[in-house]
């Protein structure tokens, strides 16, 4: 993917414009008038910019920016926030992501591990396999000593529909090589839920 991606250009842009059209029309809506009648095209640009992420290579973007380093202590980062959207309803969750590695060798730029959960994100999900594939990604990519992924979120088909759960959070989590031992795995939690100022 290119830094001069533009939605605007994209023919299937049109496509989603119209198809929601049609959809404003079905619900017994007028597209003609003043608030509705850019609406489609807000609409279609705004679920391409939400999906982009099946546009981008998350491993690449680790790739990037790996660096030779003799560090091998934890390194975290966390309260990502991440926004995605559920494929079962196409409604937005949203949270936090804090993820974690152990380095053997190789470090990563740390702006690059947002820009992972952002690329993983911004797809049709579920939060369970958003957290495997940045779990997995990162794994696969430094092949550290470890890493650890946990993402808390809210989820809107929860809050809005459904059981109407306003107040409820889901909490998921990931642990690879050094990580799934008791004390390692701990010190990684205790971190994440305390502050250190």
């Amino acid at each position: 993917m290119n830094d001069n991606f533009n939605i605007e250009t994209l023919p299937i842009t049109e496509e989603i414009r119209v198809n929601f059209s049609k959809i404003i029309d079905l619900l017994g809506e007028d597209n003609e008038r003043e608030g509705l009648e850019k609406t489609p095209m807000r609409a279609a640009k705004a679920m391409k910019f939400l999906t982009e992420g099946y546009e981008k290579d998350p491993k690449q973007i680790l790739q990037s920016a790996m660096f030779s380093e003799h560090y091998n202590e934890m390194v975290i980062v966390k309260d990502i926030e991440l926004y995605s959207l559920c494929e079962h309803h196409m409604l937005p969750f949203f949270g936090k992501a804090h993820i974690a590695y152990i380095p053997n060798g190789k470090i990563v730029g740390l702006s690059k591990i947002p820009r992972v959960v952002d690329v993983f994100a911004r797809r049709l999900q579920v939060q369970e396999r958003l957290t495997e594939q940045i779990l997995d990604c990162i794994n696969d990519t430094l092949q550290p000593k470890g890493v650890a992924v946990v993402i808390e979120a809210s989820h809107m088909c929860m809050m809005m529909r459904g059981v109407q759960k306003q107040n409820s959070t889901t909490t998921t989590s990931g642990f690879r090589g050094t990580f799934k031992e008791t004390d390692t795995r701990n010190e990684f939690l205790k971190l994440i839920t305390s502050s250190l100022s």
